[in-house]
């Protein structure tokens, strides 16, 4: 069997009529061997083109890939953030909490009456009638009896100021007893009340938490 050639060096397929006119012309094309200067640089500009264009494409699919793999991670990531955001915010109110705690007792330290004088001027209208009006609190030495009992005239109430000791008191309780009513404060409830008000509306909040949602990215842009 013998082996066919390669290539053909040499083909005469141009076709001519009786009188040698070309029929059909041959379909040979020599390979080009040589370019002008002006040929090199069209083709150098078509290379740096096509080397341009795919850089481009290699970038914008890369830069595709690592956008979807931060929408991903921030996707994972929104129930941790979430759970962050309302330790935060409890852990804030904690604080906050304990700071008010803290400035009420040097406060109602240095002004053990003044939760009994805001009473008394929220109540005048309910005592001013009244004959006699029980102040039930701690301790209190003469200067500070006397003045409650301007801050109960200044209140309107005319009638007989009663003091009632109770050394198990702490410092600016008071129990307030009249022929109608009664009325008290403790500092210690007070502070449970707040901190039942603050648990609920944490508690709440967290149940209509904020959904920490990422933003729309521009994936697919070069």
């Amino acid at each position: 069997m013998t082996a066919q050639p390669v290539s053909t060096p040499f083909v005469f397929d141009t076709e001519f009529d009786a009188s040698g006119v070309v029929v059909q012309a041959s379909a040979f094309r020599p390979t080009k061997r040589a370019w002008s200067p002006e040929e090199v640089e069209a083709l150098l500009a078509d290379a740096r083109l096509e080397a341009r264009n795919a850089a481009l494409a290699e970038a914008a699919s890369l830069q595709a890939m690592a956008l979807s793999a931060i929408g991903e991670a921030l996707t994972a990531a929104v129930p941790s953030l979430t759970r962050i955001a309302i330790a935060h915010r409890e852990q804030s109110a904690e604080l906050a909490l304990a700071a008010a705690r803290v400035v009420a007792a040097a406060a109602l330290d240095r002004f053990p009456t003044g939760p009994l004088q805001a009473a008394l001027e929220a109540l005048g209208q309910e005592i001013d009638a009244a004959p006699r009006l029980v102040i039930r609190s701690g301790p209190l030495d003469d200067a500070s009896r006397a003045h409650v009992e301007r801050l109960c005239a200044d209140a309107g109430f005319t009638g007989v100021v009663a003091f009632r000791e109770d050394a198990d008191l702490p410092v600016a309780a008071f129990q307030l007893e009249w022929a109608d009513g009664r009325a008290e404060f403790e500092p210690g409830a007070a502070f449970a009340r707040m901190r039942e008000a603050l648990d609920s509306a944490l508690a709440a909040e967290a149940g209509h938490a904020e959904i920490l949602t990422p933003e729309p990215t521009t994936e697919g842009r070069p």
